[in-house]
């Protein structure tokens, strides 16, 4: 008899399943760090562009991981549901600047690419375990990712999309201030006139000083006069940053700026108004909004006046935008939530308040009020998220109100086109002249939509230089030729450029050519046709000042840097370079004679 044959092996044991497919994941993992690192160093990358390639990049990440990783599905989806929980567990115990930063959109941009990043990490290093312990190590790498961010707090982000991150136990520059005693001005005597008590005003006994200024005054030190202001509110007389008339020294190697006082001062993007040896500016001191008046000489408070609002948003965090103008013996202001101020200059009484807010009806936009007052005749023009309105200098009663159409955070601009003086207005879509008089539409210009922050140039008699940043980041120049012919307005375009491409950071006019920052690189183009003749220089979102009688630019860069630059249109030179303050800095510097004013959210210095 034959034997059986031995039965055959069963065909039914499971392949081998393939291992995980971890190069597409971590070739996602490392172009999202490469786009973090990289796209600064091209200097035009914005906010948008920054945030937007995050979540692009921690999107690839997860699309990976659910099409081409190779892990079970159990795994795939599970990965997913554990994120979502994980990111719905944070969100009770996050710090409240983190939180409510753009009602908290600020989490999920940071937190997405976060978690993608964790599961990529964990996928790579569990790839040679079993099937329970590699999903234990996926499970902790992304709650462990997740969970970090109720560790942190943001004091904002860069003009270049960097978040200011710290543990949230640290103290904010705001909190050290808080805490510092002796800071205020000692009570005044004979106390000034009473005012009401939504209002709070702190005085200093105002005593001529004796602190050595090698730079002429055109008032006295102690008093306010009705002389013009030297240097009267946001962007100084003509609100164009141009100095006429001062020379400064170029060799700091040798001859280096010499600091004359240095102090700490409350959250703000508010720039100085300056008259006299008072200098003005606003800040934020806990749950007070304050205007602030210190001696340009020494630096010492001399009165702060408070009213009881705190504005903060992301991601440019707490306090008031506007800066302060002084006129005739008083400093108008216009606050974050729509204050807007009438107080003496030299006790800083209240002499009449208003809410541009309440007065015409616009609600305060993402980044707050940000518009600088502006005085013309009579009137105190401020912009309320694009709508404009005048009151009465002596009394405060509303004037006049253009139309509501488009937001933005410009500040009203008082120029004379084709012989007629009215005030032009960025507000979204629309560049916008007003008549002085009653406030009514002499002509428009509409672009796509967008931001409108900076200030318009005047080029001769007839052309308006405008910038325009749409919802996506990018950013223009525009020429436009304004007309009037008869008693109609005709507005043209003489040419557009994405050669210079200011955000927030305004530009200036010289000798036929605009000089600004193209992101966060110096660039000048030539106004006649719009075409870049150079472009260096990185100093991050700064601002600047130019100096008329040498051609130069004074530079202070957002990580508070003072630098010189040669304003002419043959090629980038940098003069020389110097360190002046600490922190982000996107306030505009100030020069009045020989002293140079900067601050930013955490100190200021002359």
């Amino acid at each position: 008899m034959v034997d059986n044959p031995e039965p055959p092996m069963s065909t039914l044991e499971p392949a081998p399943r393939k291992p995980l497919r971890l190069w597409p994941g971590v070739v996602a993992a490392l172009l999202l760090i490469a786009f973090k690192l990289v796209m600064p160093l091209f200097g035009t990358a914005g906010l948008p562009t920054m945030f937007l390639g995050s979540l692009a990049g921690g999107a690839l990440i997860l699309l990976w991981w659910v099409f081409l990783s190779r892990a079970p599905w159990v795994e795939r989806l599970g990965a997913i549901v554990v994120m979502i929980l994980a990111i719905a567990a944070t969100l009770p115990f996050l710090d409240p600047s983190i939180a409510a930063a753009g009602q908290g959109r600020l989490f999920y941009i940071l937190v997405v690419p976060v978690v993608a990043l964790a599961l990529v990490a964990a996928a790579v290093v569990s790839r040679r375990f079993g099937a329970s312990s590699r999903r234990a190590v996926i499970v902790v790498a992304i709650g462990a990712a997740s969970g970090s961010f109720a560790l942190l707090r943001t004091g904002g982000v860069t003009g270049g999309g960097d978040t200011d991150i710290h543990f949230r136990w640290t103290p904010t520059a705001e909190e050290r201030l808080l805490a510092q005693v002796g800071d205020e001005p000692p009570p005044r005597a004979p106390k000034p006139a009473p005012v009401p008590d939504e209002a709070k005003v702190e005085t200093a006994e105002l005593t001529p000083t004796t602190a050595p200024l090698a730079a002429p005054r055109a008032a006295p030190p102690d008093r306010i006069t009705h002389a013009p202001a030297e240097w009267p509110g946001f962007r100084g007389p003509n609100r164009d940053n141009v100095i006429r008339g001062i020379r400064v020294e170029t060799d700091w190697s040798q001859k280096p700026p010499v600091e004359l006082w240095r102090r700490a001062v409350g959250p703000g993007w508010s720039s100085f108004a300056v008259h006299g040896d008072l200098i003005y500016t606003q800040e934020q001191r806990g749950e007070d909004e304050v205007v602030s008046c210190y001696r340009l000489s020494t630096g010492e408070p001399v009165w702060r006046h408070r009213d009881a609002a705190r504005f903060s948003e992301f991601p440019g965090g707490p306090g008031p935008r506007a800066t302060p103008t002084v006129h005739n013996g008083r400093v108008y202001t216009h606050g974050a939530t729509g204050i807007v101020n009438a107080l003496d200059a030299r006790t800083g009484a209240r002499i009449w308040t208003r809410s541009s807010a309440s007065d015409t009806g616009a609600e305060p936009p993402g980044w707050g009020f940000t518009s600088s007052p502006l005085v013309v005749n009579d009137l105190l023009v401020v912009a309320a998220s694009g709508v404009l309105v005048a009151y009465d200098l002596a009394t405060g009663r509303p004037q006049w109100q253009g139309p509501r159409d488009g937001g933005g955070y410009s500040s009203p601009q008082l120029v004379v086109l084709d012989g007629v003086p009215q005030i032009v207005l960025l507000r979204g879509r629309r560049t916008t002249g007003f008549d002085v008089a009653d406030g009514q539409v002499l002509w428009e210009h509409s672009w796509q939509p967008g931001a409108s922050i900076v200030q318009p140039a005047l080029i001769g008699t007839r052309d308006l230089l405008i910038n325009h940043a749409d919802t996506m980041g990018g950013q223009a120049m525009r020429r436009l030729l304004v007309t009037r012919a008869g008693g109609d307005w005709h507005v043209g375009e003489r040419w557009t450029s994405r050669s210079l491409k200011p955000y927030f950071n305004d530009f200036v006019v010289h000798e036929g050519h605009a000089f600004g920052f193209d992101g966060s690189i110096l660039s000048c183009i030539d106004i006649d046709d719009g075409e870049r003749t150079w472009k260096g220089g990185r100093y991050g979102h700064g601002q600047m000042l130019l100096l008329a009688e040498q051609d130069l630019l004074l530079v202070l860069s957002e990580e508070g840097e003072l630098a010189l630059v040669n304003a002419t249109p043959d090629h980038f030179t940098e003069v020389t370079r110097f360190k002046a303050i600490e922190g982000k800095t996107w306030n505009h510097p100030v020069l009045v004679g020989d002293v140079l004013l900067v601050r930013n959210g955490e100190e200021m210095a002359a």
